[in-house]
């Protein structure tokens, strides 16, 4: 009987298990889930439906839009914190996530402490407009207005704890001024009282209020972001318009649960990174109003971290209720 030598037994091994180390290595190892913590037809449950076709293309695994609305937010968010840290549940959230982290004294998660944050996807601009019976042009003259007739102007939101509520908040506290707060269930809802000019303002997404803006039923004067928007390039941001440190707009971004390993984070956020630079993809971001990002990890670990302390500190020096 003939011997192999050590040598050519090891190499024949090497060889045998090779395979198996390489699917043991292989990431992701099965199905994907994206956590959508908001009803279906958003920015963040279609991004999440764009990103899984994708990357179920480059990944050769089936990856999944679960959507788990309520509690604004809290019930999905609180599904991503309690699964598996191996990388193959994502939280798809936006800006109400640091604002759960400062208005809710009680949660079932620490917002910070349970997520590892991917990428910064996208960002979405929002738009200062003001009814069309209003007679301001710039924001110069809609503080002067407030100011002069205080108590007389009013704002729509899309309801408490959204973006557009904590923007005109922002928007009052910077500029000293007194406006009521009109809460609606939605954007769209809040828009026939502000065409009829029932409220006076608004601060919006641009795609869900550029119709009416076209239609000259309300005026548009500024940007929301720190930067102008690609979709309304002529307009100035709030604060080039005077209102020294005004940003806010709403986002979508990507987290899993802490204790994911590096390299798995490192492999999502290189593939999701990847997504976003693609002509389809920013084309039909551009449909959405949003403007791509496409952030390293500690970048937007960064940016949670600034989201949530700068906004924290607006709810408590201005007393801000989400109820």
């Amino acid at each position: 009987m003939q011997f192999l030598s050590a040598t050519r037994r090891s190499m024949l091994i090497a060889a045998a298990i090779a395979p198996l180390a390489a699917m043991a290595n292989a990431f992701p190892a099965r199905p994907v889930r994206f956590v959508v913590p908001n009803p279906p037809g958003g920015a963040s449950d279609i991004i999440a439906r764009l990103f899984s076709d994708k990357l179920a293309q480059t990944w050769g695994q089936p990856v999944l839009v679960e959507n788990r609305p309520g509690a604004a937010t809290v019930i999905g968010t609180d599904s991503v914190a309690k699964a598996p840290a191996d990388g193959h549940t994502l939280l798809v959230m936006t800006l109400t996530h640091p604002l759960n982290a400062a208005f809710q004294k009680k949660m079932p998660y620490d917002s910070v402490k349970d997520f590892s944050a991917v990428t910064l996807v996208a960002k979405s601009p929002i738009v200062l407009v003001v009814s069309s019976s209003v007679p301001v042009k710039t924001v110069a003259e809609l503080i002067q207005f407030a100011k002069a007739n205080p108590g007389k102007l009013s704002y729509a939101s899309a309801g408490p704890g959204t973006v557009q509520h904590m923007a005109a908040e922002m928007f009052k506290s910077l500029a000293g001024v007194n406006v009521l707060h009109v809460p609606y269930k939605g954007s769209s809802a809040a828009h026939p009282d502000l065409l009829a000019g029932q409220v006076s303002m608004m601060f919006d997404t641009i795609p869900a209020i550029q119709p009416h803006i076209r239609s000259g039923r309300v005026r548009a004067l500024a940007v929301g972001g720190s930067a102008r928007s690609s979709l309304m390039p002529e307009l100035p941001t709030v604060a080039e318009a005077g209102l020294a440190g005004f940003d806010a707009g709403s986002w979508v971004g990507l987290l899993v649960r802490s204790g994911t390993a590096p390299d798995e984070v490192t492999k999502l956020n290189k593939d999701i990174v990847t997504l976003t630079k693609r002509p389809e993809v920013r084309t039909r971001f551009a449909e959405l109003g949003l403007d791509p990002v496409g952030s390293t990890a500690n970048e937007f670990d960064a940016f949670i971290a600034s989201e949530t302390r700068r906004w924290s500190t607006l709810i408590k020096t201005a007393n801000i209720s989400a109820e």
